[in-house]
This record gives C-alpha cells, structure tokens and sequence, in this order.
C-alpha cells in the first residue's frame, strides 16, 4: 500500500482542547468514560433509598388492609353472626356507609408513590440521558463486531467468540450477569432505528427467545413485550429479504393480539409476496455490517484486536531485546527503567514500570475533574465522533510537583526537551463502555498544521498505561502487525516522524476497544522544535 492509499486511512489526528474542573459534565456523555459511568452509581443508590422507603411504607399500608379484610371475612365466616345484635348490625351499616369509603378513597398509596415521583425527579438530572443508552447499545455491537462475540453468549453474561464451531471464552467473569429480553430488545432497538438490520436482527431475536420463556409474566421495569420484540423482528427480516421469516413471526404475533389491523395487513402483503415470488420462500439477502466510517484497514485492526495484545512469536526475533536503560543520562544511575524493543521499523518500545501505582492514582485523580469527551480535528473544527469514545483532560506541568518529576523522567528516557512549547501537556485519557479509538496518525499529515501549533509537528509519542483491564484495550499498529497489551504503569514510546521530518506512515495505530475493564492512558506528545540536537535531521527520506 503507497503512502497516498496510506494517507486515506487518517481518520484523525488528536487536539488540544481545554476543560472547566466546575462545569457539568453534559447529559448523554456519561457512557464515553467508565469514570462517569462509576459516579452513575451516586444517584441509583438515592433511588434505591427512595425505593426502600416506599415499600417500607406500603408494606405498612398494605398490612393494615390485610387486617381490615381479615377482620371483615372473620365476621362473614362465621354463620351464627347474629345481625339482631345491635352492635353488630351498627357496625356492619358504619362498615358500608363509612369504612369501606375510606379504604378506598385512602390517599396513603398515592401519598406514598408522590413521594417516590418527588425525590426520582430530584436526582433526574443527574442521570443518563437517552443518548447515553444508545451509546451504551452501540459499544456492545461494537465489542460483538471486533471481538466476534455470541450475542447469545452475550445474553447470557459470557463472552465468546465463536468462529464456526470453534468456540473460545475471551474473558471469564466472576460472577454471570445475564440480560432480559427487555435488554435485549433495547439494543436491537438501538440498531433497527438506524436501519442497521446487521445488529438489529440477533439482538432482536435473543428478545424474543427471552420474552417466550417468561410469557404471561408482568415486570414494571421492562418498556417492551413480546409483541414488541416480534413486531421489530418482522419488519427487520422483511427488511433483509426473508419474507417467510417476516410472515411466520407476524402470524405468532397475531395469536397473542388477534385485534391488530397492521400486523394483519402485513400478514397479508407477506403471503401476496409469497405467492408472487415462490423463491422468497427460502431466499434471504446477505445482510453486510455497516462499515462507516469507511475504514481500508478494518480487517487488519480487528484481527489484531482480537490477539488481545498477544505476541507469541517476538521472542523468536533476534533483533528484539530486552534491556536496563539509562540512556546515558544520571537520572537513571540509579534507578535504570526495564525497557522492551518491541518493533524496530517503526520503533516502538515499552518501558516496564516506568511510574509507580500511587502516581498513576494521582495523576488519575487530578485529571477526573477536568474530564471532556474527547474530539478529533474535522479542518477548522473540533468534533465528537463515534469512533473515538472516551474522555479526555490536560494537565499543566504546574498543577503538581509529580507532574515535573514525570518529565525529568521522560527527557531523561527519550533524550528529548519535554518543556513547552516543545512539548504538549500531558493528556490523560479515560476510555468509555466499549471505548476504542480506530486506526488514526497522532501526527499531523497535511501541510497546514491542523493543531495550530508553532512547534512543528508531534516527532514522537510517550503513552502510559495509567491502569490495568481485564480483557481488550490493546494498542494495535496496523502496518506493523502488532498490538500491545495493557501493562499496567508501563510507558509506550514510538517515532511519528522519519529524521527527514516526513510522517512515518507505518505508526497508524488504534486503541482497541475496551472489552472488560477501566483503561486510563497519559499522553505526552514531543514537537519537532527543540530536538535539533537530540535528534538530528537527515536529508534522507528513510532515515
């Protein structure tokens, strides 16, 4: 592939954006950062408490009716009630003409649910909005696509991947979490409103396997039913081409509500098709997954997502090593960082521990503040886009102390002046449900420097792994073939630019959606200016 094919795979390059530590974050972003989809947690617990409250009430309630109709059906059970005793005969008149009024007529269960209303829509505001349902939805079709998951697996909380009859578990969970078919139909739903019937038709088919096995149950969380779920499925198989699929699944529609004059329409216009074109009987279109963006390079990303940043053949390359590194320089003396050549064309090497745990948390916690969803450069404009779902801060060097200690350790490591303007300040990264960032340059790739820096372009790329995850989240480099795991408090280092200044096409890469787990990265991004003598120039365009 030449450079302009190369080129064509740019999706973006990262920009500097600033954040307000006391502003709200905005409704429909909270599934972009597993951060706030932590803080989610806040106002559930409130309602929990709200709904704790209300049952203890109504049990109370309801106790109080069940001794008013035990008392009541004593009185009837007994045959020899005497209604010429004039107590009794009172009561019984007091009992219909009073009593039963006020069981009825009582406002403690309306109390009692107005103040369940109340306190939800104190804390509506702080919930996720529909936008981050939706989100949520398309992080689980993502992880489904890139990691080649059972949506049944999925359903029934394990995740596999199933290639033919080859079934392999990618991640064990400790405890299984299983999905309703009101789940489900959700995420189908997600998919089918796009026209995406690639997704929609297994998410929607999980539903209705689900919904059959606990027909005629009633839970007053689920929004959707059976019916929904067959109605959806219908029109999603009709969509892909299979018009019996269509009619069977309406015809069982109609068994549970004859009444319905659509559906029975629809019936009707399937088996005209039918009848028209006996073929359809068993023809069905392959139905293609989406690809938007566009992406050239998407079997090979994918491929190498799913090593899970696994290399089992590195070790049998000589050129590959493993060393202490002191790079000549005092500050490492006496503490030297383990380093790990993990590619040489491009360059890339990993550098083992190179923070400690209680600075990844400090650096972790001075960014939470300042977290925004991260955006790519669109020409003059900065834009939020579905394939990079994260957030993002930037934290000066003067926020705190370890910060300048951080780039004593980088310049000592890399031989590069890290101090601005020569140097970016550290962006740290929090990825969202299913976060990723598809294949993209971290340098710029045009002439007119779309990062409106005066420092010339990023000539390398510092990246710490700020946590661990459980499974996924690699950084995968497309032309190189490799993807490297998550290492928790280790430093990722490559050249962007050849020593002639050209961008080195074969340092695209991606971050791997996040499969289980909470990824946190720092990026410290070093410009050309101020390297003159720490990495001279070459006239040569291979150097």
């Amino acid at each position: 592939m030449g450079p302009g094919a190369r080129l064509a795979a740019l999706l973006a390059v990262l920009v500097l954006g600033t954040g307000d530590p006391e502003r709200v974050a905005a409704r429909g972003d909270t599934f972009s950062a597993l951060t706030s989809v932590a803080r989610a947690l806040a106002p559930e617990r409130q309602l929990l408490g709200l709904l704790r409250r209300y049952l203890r009430e109504e049990k109370a309630r309801l106790r109080d009716l069940t001794r008013f109709y035990e008392k009541v059906l004593s009185l009837h059970e007994d045959s020899t009630t005497p209604v010429g005793n004039p107590l009794l005969a009172f009561t019984l008149i007091k009992r219909l003409q009073s009593d039963w009024r006020n069981v009825v007529h009582s406002l403690e269960a309306s109390e009692n649910i107005r103040a369940l209303k109340d306190g939800y829509e104190k804390v509506e505001q702080d919930l996720p909005a529909f936008e981050d349902l939706e989100g949520a939805a398309r992080a689980l079709m993502r992880l489904q696509d890139v990691y080649m998951l059972n949506v049944k697996g999925l359903a029934r909380g394990v995740f596999q991947r199933v290639t033919g009859s080859a079934i392999t578990d990618l991640y064990s969970p400790k405890r299984l979490f299983s999905l309703t078919g009101d789940d489900c139909f959700q995420v189908g739903k997600v998919a089918y409103d796009m026209g995406d019937y690639y997704h929609a038709i297994p998410w929607l088919e999980e539903a209705v396997s689900l919904f059959r096995g606990s027909y005629g149950e009633w839970k007053t969380e689920d929004e959707a039913s059976l019916e929904d779920a067959l109605d959806h499925l219908a029109f999603a198989c009709f969509q892909a081409g299979n018009v019996s699929c269509a009619l069977s699944l309406s015809r069982e529609f109609l068994l549970y509500s004859p009444d319905n004059k659509r559906i029975a329409r629809n019936v009707l216009k399937y088996e005209r098709l039918l009848a028209e074109s006996p073929n359809q009987v068993v023809a069905e279109a392959v139905i293609q997954r989406p690809n938007i963006p566009h992406l050239q390079t998407r079997d090979t990303y994918e491929g190498l997502c799913q090593t899970l940043g696994s290399q089992p053949t590195l070790y049998q390359i000589p050129s590959l090593y493993c060393s202490y590194e002191i790079n000549s320089n005092p500050y490492l003396l006496l503490q030297p960082i383990q380093k790990e050549v993990l590619h040489l064309e491009p360059y890339i090497a990993l550098y083992h521990d190179f923070v400690s745990d209680s600075e990844a948390q400090k650096i972790r916690e001075l960014a939470e503040p300042w977290l925004q969803r991260s955006v790519v450069a669109s020409g003059e404009k900065q834009l939020q886009v579905e394939y990079r779902i994260s957030k993002s801060a930037w934290l000066k060097d003067t926020v705190d102390p370890m910060l300048v200690t951080l780039n004593h350790r980088i310049a000592a490591l890399t031989g590069l002046d890290v101090r601005p303007p020569y140097a970016e300040y550290l962006q740290v990264v929090n990825y969202g449900i299913g976060g990723h960032y598809e294949p993209h340059f971290d340098h710029a790739t045009s002439m007119t420097n779309p990062l409106g820096m005066k420092s010339g372009n990023r000539v390398a790329t510092f990246m710490i792994y700020l946590s661990s995850v459980e499974a996924g989240g690699a950084t995968a480099f497309i032309y190189a073939n490799l993807s490297v795991p998550v290492v928790k408090n280790a430093a990722l280092f490559w050249w962007n630019l050849h020593r002639s200044g050209e961008g080195d096409s074969d340092t695209l890469h991606a971050g791997c959606p996040v499969l289980v787990g909470n990824k946190w990265v720092a990026n410290k991004w070093i410009h050309e200016y101020g390297q003159e003598f720490r990495r001279p120039c070459s006239s040569s365009p291979e150097d």
